[in-house]
């Protein structure tokens, strides 16, 4: 029997234009487990062009990286409790 499920990533992206930076969070939510957090931030140097897509962009990918990040640790820690010995999961 296929079971199908559905995770759902929110991402919202926040311009801080005075301050030349960019901040993405995205938020999973996945069932019934706790919502899981990444967040990414891209900053623009002053004496480059304003791309805000640019920003946008490093920003999102960050901040998924540190949700696969976030949610490979979550895996970890079941395994480990039901297993009662160490994860070693690899990237």
């Amino acid at each position: 029997m296929t079971q199908t499920k559905r995770w759902t990533v929110e991402i919202t992206v926040d311009e801080h234009e005075d301050e030349l930076r960019t901040h993405a969070r995205a938020r999973l939510q996945a069932g019934d487990r706790a919502d899981l957090l990444g967040e990414g931030t891209a900053r623009r140097n002053p004496s480059d062009r304003e791309v805000p897509v640019i920003g946008d962009e490093l920003a999102v990918a960050r901040a998924l990286s540190d949700l696969a990040h976030n949610l490979l640790d979550a895996a970890a820690n079941d395994i480990e409790a039901i297993t009662s010995r160490p994860a070693h999961l690899s990237t």
